[in-house]
């Protein structure tokens, strides 16, 4: 017979392994996007249930094929290309680089969803949406190399204190991003942007 401390600790360790595969079961209804570069592709995963606005609008790009061979990552952020910004971030963008693309592909922006709103955090990987002011964000979003706290809700990288609206995360497919924020840029702008064949849902 199993002694009683083993058995209580063989119970705690099945009960703590049962709520893990309950807890990821609560979000396997997150859909998932790829992201099909021409060097390869990222699987993302999108939060629908924590930022409704910003994921459905990401989704809503994806499943109208706007991204479709017209999009590209073309600016690379690390810290070495920064050095006149006191706060700096590691971040890859894509969306569409030309105003004439953008002015027969992008739809109208949206609503300005903050990190203190959704509970989301800018950790590694995650997918999240370029703007201007507060309200601007439509079709340019970004992926985070590595933590970037002060791209959330008061963090001091946008001067207005509202952070970014982050919306996803890289589930597969980092290496990708690494090798793409460490490509030759002009001025963070790439010499040779990466095109985006295709942003479709996987799931």
């Amino acid at each position: 017979m199993m002694p009683l401390k083993n058995t209580l600790k063989r119970m705690c360790q099945m009960a703590g392994l049962l709520m893990t595969v309950l807890l990821s079961g609560c979000h396997s209804d997150r859909p998932r996007v790829a992201i099909e570069t021409e060097i390869g592709v990222i699987e993302a995963e999108l939060y629908t249930d924590q930022a409704p606005v910003t994921a459905a609008n990401f989704l809503r790009y994806a499943e109208t094929n706007r991204y479709d061979t017209l999009a590209s990552f073309y600016r690379v952020v690390r810290p070495d290309n920064q050095p006149n910004n006191p706060v700096r971030i590691a971040v890859i963008q894509g969306g569409f680089y030309s105003d004439s693309i953008v002015a027969i592909r992008q739809y109208e922006p949206i609503r300005h969803e903050t990190t203190r709103e959704t509970g989301l955090l800018h950790l590694d990987g995650t997918l999240s949406m370029a703007r201007n002011q507060p309200g601007t964000a439509s079709s340019e979003f970004f992926i985070c190399v590595g933590d970037q706290p002060e791209l959330n809700f008061g963090g001091k990288r946008n001067p207005d204190g509202q952070g970014f609206a982050a919306f996803g995360r890289v589930t597969q497919g980092m290496d990708l991003v690494r090798k793409i924020q460490q490509m030759k840029d002009h001025g963070q702008y790439l010499e040779h942007p990466v095109a985006i064949r295709s942003i479709h849902r996987a799931r």
